[in-house]
C-alpha cells in the first residue's frame, strides 16, 4: 500500500500506531485523532424515457476511509487501548456504513432522474454529474451523522478511558469480525 492512500475498512486490516502519520496538534486536549470519511461508487445509467431523457442510479458501494495523513496519536501518551478505542472510530463507522446503505439504495434505486443536455455525449456528462452531486449530498449527511456518533462514543467512553464503557462497545465492535 502506498503510505499516502487512505485506508479502507475491513474485517481483517486493523489499526496500528504507524497508521497514524500527522504531528499531534498541541492545543487539542486528545491523544489521539483519527480522520474518517464516506467515499463511494456508483453507477449511472441514461436512457430515453418517452420522451425525455432520464438517468438512474445503481450499485451504489459506500466505503469507510481512515486517512494516515490527517490522523494522529500522541506518543507520549500511546497505548494498546488508546489504538483499539481508535480503531472502535473506524469500527463505528462500518456499523453505520452498514445502517445506511439500505437508506442509499431507498432513495436511490429504482427511480428516474431527469438529466439535461443537448445531445447524447452531453447527457450522459451530466447524468454523471448530477448524480454523483445527488450522492454526495446523502454521503454528506452520513458524514455528519458519524461525526454526532463518534463525539457520542468519546463522551460515554471517555474516550476510551472508562473500562466498562469501552467495553460495551468493543463488544459490539468485535461482533464485525466473526
Amino acid at each position: 500500500m502506498i503510505e499516502h492512500e487512505v485506508i479502507h475498512w475491513s474485517e481483517t486490516n486493523l489499526l496500528n500506531v504507524s497508521n497514524f502519520m500527522a504531528e499531534p496538534n498541541p492545543g487539542i486536549f486528545e491523544d489521539s485523532h483519527s480522520v474518517i470519511k464516506y467515499g463511494f461508487t456508483w453507477i449511472v445509467n441514461s436512457e430515453q424515457f418517452g420522451a425525455e431523457v432520464v438517468f438512474s442510479i445503481e450499485n451504489i458501494q459506500l466505503s469507510v476511509e481512515f486517512n494516515p495523513l490527517l490522523s494522529w496519536i500522541r506518543m507520549s501518551e500511546f497505548n494498546d487501548d488508546l489504538l483499539k478505542h481508535e480503531q472502535g472510530h473506524f469500527d463505528l463507522a462500518e456499523i453505520i456504513k452498514r445502517q445506511y446503505q439500505k437508506i442509499f439504495e431507498n432513495e436511490f434505486y429504482h427511480k428516474h432522474f431527469p438529466t439535461r443536455g443537448q445531445n447524447d455525449a452531453q447527457r450522459k456528462q451530466f447524468a454523471k454529474e448530477d448524480s454523483g452531486k445527488m450522492i454526495s449530498l446523502k454521503i454528506d449527511e452520513l458524514n455528519s451523522y458519524l461525526n454526532q456518533k463518534r463525539n457520542e462514543y468519546d463522551e460515554e467512553t471517555n474516550y476510551g478511558k472508562n473500562i466498562l464503557e469501552q467495553k460495551k462497545y468493543d463488544d459490539i465492535f468485535n461482533k464485525l469480525r466473526t
